[in-house]
């Protein structure tokens, strides 16, 4: 009878796990235990922090949005509420970019809301 040489797939699975921890720190890339624990708990964080991200992001449009609105002697709240008040639909990432970018267009935003 022929020897059988066994192995192929285990092989297969443990260096395709070690080519996707490739470039972690130390035992993480190298270890096969390590570097699949590292993998799982790596994609625990990105799909984490891909929901982190979007509440991250609305918050810096907000405190952008409420740094320029004191420029012009309003407060956050009372903007937003000005903005439904005059049927104004920009969402605050639009809004934010246009007080960074174009503070003359922001400005006239502002005096709608204001009014």
């Amino acid at each position: 009878m022929p020897r059988i040489k066994r192995g192929v797939t285990a092989s297969k699975r443990r260096k395709k796990t070690l080519k996707r921890t490739k470039g972690y720190l130390l035992g993480r890339s190298k270890k096969y235990k390590q570097a699949k624990e590292a993998f799982l708990k790596a994609g625990q964080y990105s799909y984490r922090d891909r929901k982190a991200k979007k509440r991250d992001f609305r918050r810096l449009w907000i405190t952008r949005l409420n740094a320029a609105v004191r420029e012009h002697d309003l407060s956050y709240s009372k903007f937003i509420a000005g903005l439904k008040k005059a049927k104004i639909e920009v969402d605050r990432k639009i809004l934010s970019d246009i007080a960074v970018n174009n503070p003359k267009t922001f400005a006239q935003i502002v005096a709608q809301v204001k009014k």
